[in-house]
């Protein structure tokens, strides 16, 4: 992992745990099942073939390749050097923000430029087309660093072990390398998926609640029902106020539908311990 101080950030194994380690192993595993159907099958099975996104059969037929496309690592040194990186950003993030938030991030940034670039396919661009296939983990690690960069931006690494580069300036070096890949390149649809998974994540961290969107929508949820639970027991105690009156009676109850006695009101109302 990146290990702050006044110096530059030397790269140090992490703690391997947490989310972080069920998104590497999710993509170990993958690559294990890939070379091993490719050892027994000639040609690409069509259950790897599944796997991958292609934009066709994505929207008609098999709706999970928005999200497994992004675990399928391309060749051994290629998914190592992506692990690795991901590890490192991956681990700081959760250090930093915690698991929940790293895997709802990885999550709605992986599918939501998946369905961005499968949407621009149908758009009739040159070298974009339905029919194309993108897969790897570099897009995963992209938005990894755009995170880390966007809340480290001055944090020095050292780029292939030999040069010293700023988070920042990484992050510009790898956009950078996916747009001109896109412009000249065969294989523009890979770039451009990288491209769109990058700017799901911005969109995510620029707009997102900090703590996530799962955790404001429970706060959300949790709110609506409290309301609703402090409404039904107002108009309960409106109820047994006038029920009482009826009776001769007279209760006094506060606006949130507690009872106050003659006593009770010459206490402090804000001392919740003499509330019922």
């Amino acid at each position: 992992m990146a290990l702050r101080s006044n110096g530059p950030i030397m790269l140090a194994l992490p703690a391997f745990r947490g989310v972080t380690r069920r998104l590497i192993l999710i993509a170990m595993g993958a690559f294990v099942l890939v070379a091993v159907l490719d050892r027994m099958f000639p040609a690409p099975p069509a259950g790897t073939m599944g796997l991958i996104l292609t934009p066709q059969l994505a929207f008609h037929r098999m709706p999970w390749q928005f999200l497994t496309y992004g675990f399928m690592g391309a060749g051994l040194l290629n998914t190592a050097f992506a692990l690795l990186a991901a590890w490192f950003f991956g681990a700081a993030l959760e250090d930093e923000r915690g698991g929940r938030w790293l895997g709802e991030y990885a999550l709605v940034s992986a599918v939501g430029g998946g369905l961005l670039a499968a949407a621009l396919s149908f758009a009739r661009v040159p070298g974009l087309g339905p029919y194309r296939s993108v897969f790897g983990l570099w897009p995963m690690v992209l938005v990894l660093l755009l995170a880390f960069a966007r809340m480290n931006p001055d944090a020095e690494m050292r780029l292939y072990f030999v040069l010293r580069v700023k988070a920042k300036y990484l992050l510009a070096i790898f956009l950078a390398f996916y747009l001109l890949s896109a412009l000249i390149s065969r294989d523009a649809f890979s770039a451009v998926t990288a491209l769109c998974v990058a700017l799901c994540g911005y969109l995510y961290l620029r707009f997102a609640p900090r703590r996530g969107l799962q955790y404001a929508a429970s706060e959300g949820w949790f709110g609506v029902r409290n309301s609703y639970y402090r409404a039904k027991r107002r108009r309960a105690a409106k109820k047994f106020t006038v029920y009482m009156r009826k009776q001769g009676k007279d209760v006094n109850l506060d606006a949130s539908g507690k009872y106050v006695g003659l006593d009770d009101e010459r206490k402090d109302p804000n001392d919740k311990r003499w509330m019922n």
